[in-house]
């Protein structure tokens, strides 16, 4: 018995309604708009009202994804949230969403990827209706990434924004969704990017909430490096499981982090631009947000089309990184 094809029902995503420009953040750190778009690509972000927590963006995107798929809440059997600002340590994101959304049949569970975090769960998600053992799951990404920000570190502050995507994977027509998935982590690689404090390794004090402890920590340079090196590396390696290869691609959506980043993936996959969806200029890294609403975006802008092979990669904290082969199920109308 062949295993059923698992693709794309219903998508939504929501960004919070408050802008922050690169103008904006002159006036609160040593940078200038100049400096941040050469270096980065990002003009501006969207950031969180005072009483918005991740779940309240979640919700937002899920209700949108289930109305889109025509899925009802109570039909869902699990829900996957990705997310590394959680509305708190525990109960989970998924948990809270599953109780706002009415989705008393489903099971629920965070999953903790960094900017991966969209694509990992949407691999290990597959895999639960690959085997029967459900038929429709939610898959989410939401960050608020504004609350677990050094606002004066001008390296981090400039480059995140608050956002959720969310996706309903189920069974579509043979031969269509999902056609591969290459997951995998570079975990000595993981102090380059961290929170150091709030966990049992050292939790919080004076002296850790004093030294932002609490906050993104990050070494640029080297995330950089592992970024540029495993953009290539997992869309190559997840197009040769499909049975494929760079000239198949005919979308991109990569993990909005710097568009230098997007350039030297592109390059590797000898992409041309028009092959390759980006929002970064508007949204900036959203993290495990970011690949469901740039895909929402490319949806909207009819850039989805039945038969085409959309290629999705994210890297993240952890190291992470992921790839997400998907030959479209239907044509998407322009909704922009």
């Amino acid at each position: 018995m062949s295993k059923p094809a698992v693709g794309f029902l219903g998508m939504g995503y929501y960004v919070p309604e408050k802008v922050l420009t690169n103008s904006d953040l002159e006036k609160m750190v040593d940078t200038s708009d100049e400096w941040i778009v050469e270096r980065t690509g990002i003009r501006e972000r969207h950031i969180a009202a005072p009483e918005q927590a991740t779940s309240d963006l979640a919700f937002i995107a899920a209700q949108r994804a289930l109305e889109d798929a025509g899925i009802k809440a109570e039909d869902l059997d699990l829900i996957v949230v990705g997310t590394e600002s959680p509305d708190m340590k525990f109960p989970s994101v998924a948990c809270i969403l599953q109780d706002k959304l009415g989705a008393s049949h489903a099971a629920a569970f965070d999953l903790a990827a960094g900017c991966s975090g969209f694509v990992y769960a949407c691999g290990i998600a597959s895999q639960t209706i690959f085997s029967g053992l459900y038929k429709h799951v939610l898959v989410v990404g939401a960050e608020t990434l504004s609350r677990i920000l050094n606002w004066q570190d001008r390296n981090t502050c400039i480059l995140f924004g608050d956002g959720a995507g969310a996706a309903v994977l189920g069974p579509v027509e043979e031969g269509y969704g999902i056609l591969s998935v290459d997951l995998g982590a570079n975990g000595a690689g993981g102090q380059y990017l961290t929170m150091p404090a709030g966990g049992s390794r050292k939790p919080a004090t004076h002296e850790t909430v004093d030294a932002h402890e609490h906050c993104i920590h990050m070494v640029g340079k080297e995330v950089f490096k592992f970024a540029v090196k495993v953009m290539g590396h997992s869309a190559l390696a997840a197009l040769e499981k499909a049975g494929m290869g760079k000239e198949d691609i005919d979308l991109l959506i990569p993990h909005q982090a710097n568009q230098r980043i997007i350039d030297s993936a592109a390059k590797r996959l000898k992409l041309s631009t028009d092959k390759i969806f980006v929002n970064l200029e508007k949204y900036a890294n959203t993290s495990a947000a970011s690949v469901p609403i740039a895909l929402c975006q490319a949806r909207d802008a009819g850039r989805l089309h039945k038969g085409e092979n959309v290629v999705m990669v994210g890297f993240g904290a952890g190291l992470t990184y992921g790839s997400l082969v998907v030959k479209w199920q239907k044509d998407e109308e322009a909704r922009a």
